[in-house]
């Protein structure tokens, strides 16, 4: 509670003309912000865009702003929908999959076949991840890059943690079941996302 009290005043120095209060929760924030972005974009310049774009509407708004309620999911919804807006717009949706390969196979990285098999196996996951719905991918994004918890995504997203919930074990079968569908590469393992 007491960051979200300590949000509250800096948005009160906001509205006083205090710019760098902004500065504080940007510092504050901008890790994860650019985190989450970066990893619905895929893009480093356009996570940096969309960071800076967040943090402009969140002083376009200042007034508008309810203290009563955390700065931190405001902030990441506002980062969601931005990346999102940015990958419709170029029709694609890539993610970083370096770090989620890491959890989906271990094994040592050195020899030229691994590397050709570890980059065969991050195709295959972005494409999977490619043909799930956008309710889907942003809560596995959420989850598995962004390490948010499911009460954290329900806030950022402005949905009952029910329905994240729902939404990650369908998005996770569905990813499984796509992921099945090419055991050959895979070593004929189907990995388990829990």
């Amino acid at each position: 509670m007491a960051l979200h009290d300590e949000d509250s005043r800096l948005i009160s120095r906001i509205r006083q003309g205090d710019l760098l209060a902004l500065g504080v929760l940007y510092e504050r924030h901008k890790k994860q912000m650019y985190r989450v972005a970066l990893a619905i974009t895929r893009d480093p310049n356009a996570a940096e865009d969309i960071l800076q774009e967040g943090f402009l509407r969140l002083y376009g708004s200042v007034d508008r702003f309810d203290e009563t309620r955390p700065l931190a999911p405001w902030l990441y919804r506002v980062t969601v929908n931005l990346s999102y807006n940015w990958v419709t717009r170029r029709g694609r949706w890539l993610v970083p999959m370096e770090g989620a390969m890491e959890r989906l196979r271990a094994g040592p990285k050195s020899s030229p076949e691994t590397v050709v098999e570890q980059n065969e196996l991050q195709r295959i996951v972005r494409e999977a991840l490619n043909a799930l719905g956008f309710e889907h991918r942003v809560v596995l994004v959420l989850f598995y890059l962004g390490e948010f918890s499911l009460k954290e995504i329900a806030h950022i997203l402005n949905l009952p943690e029910g329905t994240v919930k729902s939404r990650l074990h369908y998005g996770r079968k569905r990813l499984r079941s796509r992921l099945e569908r090419d055991r050959r590469v895979l070593g004929g393992v189907a990995y388990e996302f829990s």
